[in-house]
């Protein structure tokens, strides 16, 4: 038998206490929910559990959990805000089952859920800050790391202090900027310009002609060897990480990588193709270069999010400053304005209160059903 008690941090939490409390006022099951209420308050009381409050009959911060994933299976680790944590009788860990499970039965629908998915943090000083605040103040639920990226091991201290957000191995080939690079961690001369670098494309592009991954001889043995390398110095650094994603692309582009990266997920017990086959992939749908259209058509994404399916919704945070500001390609100028409103859009209160308006559910990558066999 398991008793199942929410745990709620953050603006996702926040988020999630909200549907809670909405669900509840709307249901005709008073009593069932005074029942519910008694019982977690003994709970609490006979095990220990903080952040229930019987006098007032809420829920309130409790604090940060301590940190203890090794290589769980990521269905098995705990999630943020919109799961409740299980606890057996003897008090150790069971499950993790969804918030809404816990929730009396309604008339209407179930709520619509939603990974925000922030991508290369590594990369940059102010990028790993922007996506810190994103989670702490905002609606992101899951960090993209890039471990090849000269600010690693700043985004694995960061991420340690914040166990409650989902990490992802964001494994990559390729280095865009021109002049703010990152060099391979294994020994891969396919893989590499003249000066050592990844090249700036995966594919071919104009501005930058034969300096594209696929241009080039590269070797699928150094590919393994290179994104066996990243995984296991992530891994070192972030036991937590739950999912492998690819940086540009660079875990799909032929059928021998994908292959290859579902394999090496199996080996070292991470998810992989999650955002291809299991959820539905957002996008602003029109122009977003500024923060107002960003926000115009973020708000009208969010009311087009299917009840009872996940979603998933991928940018990138990032600060207007001089260090985002160096960083640029001859395809992509605006980096620091366009990626600060992404930070002033996933923090931004109205967008906050549309999530709580639409009723939906801030998840994390585990909590979706794995693909691997």
């Amino acid at each position: 038998m398991c008793l199942h008690v929410p745990a709620i941090s953050g603006t996702c939490g926040d988020v999630a206490a909200t549907t809670l409390r909405d669900d509840a006022a709307k249901a005709t099951h008073a009593i069932i929910k005074t029942k519910f209420e008694k019982a977690v308050v003994r709970a609490s009381v006979c095990m220990g559990i903080s952040g229930f409050n019987g006098e007032r009959g809420q829920y309130t911060r409790p604090p940060a959990p301590v940190q203890t994933f090794a290589r769980q299976p990521p269905s098995s680790r705990l999630l943020t805000g919109v799961t409740s944590a299980a606890f057996a009788v003897d008090g150790s860990f069971a499950t993790v089952p969804t918030l809404r499970a816990m929730t009396p039965a309604t008339p209407f629908s179930p709520s619509p859920r939603l990974i925000v998915r922030g991508d290369d943090l590594g990369v940059s000083h102010a990028c790993n800050e922007a996506a810190i605040r994103c989670h702490r103040e905002g609606i992101m639920t899951c960090a993209e790391v890039l471990v090849p990226g000269p600010w690693f091991l700043e985004s694995a201290q960061m991420l340690a202090e914040t166990p409650a957000l989902d990490v992802g191995v964001h494994l990559a080939l390729t280095s865009e900027w021109d002049l703010h690079k990152w060099r391979p961690l294994s020994h891969c001369p396919s893989l590499v310009d003249r000066d050592g670098y990844f090249f700036p494309m995966l594919h071919p592009d104009s501005n930058y002609p034969g300096r594209s991954v696929v241009e080039n001889t590269w070797k699928i043995e150094e590919v393994e060897r290179e994104f066996r390398a990243q995984i296991e110095l992530a891994l070192r650094h972030l036991p937590q990480a739950t999912h492998i994603s690819g940086h540009m692309g660079c875990t799909t582009f032929t059928p021998e990588v994908t292959e290859l990266v579902r394999r090496l997920a199996a080996e070292f017990g991470l998810e992989a193709g999650l955002h291809e086959e299991n959820v539905r992939k957002l996008n602003y749908a029109g122009p977003h270069r500024t923060f107002a259209e960003k926000k115009t058509r973020f708000l009208a994404v969010l009311a087009t999010l299917a009840p009872g399916e996940p979603h998933l919704f991928v940018d990138h945070p990032g600060a207007d400053c001089g260090e985002v500001r160096a960083l640029h390609n001859l395809g992509y100028r605006d980096v620091a304005t366009d990626r600060q409103g992404v930070t002033d859009l996933w923090t931004d209160p109205e967008i906050i209160a549309a999530l709580r308006s639409h009723r939906i559910q801030l998840i994390r990558y585990a909590d979706l059903e794995p693909t691997r066999e």
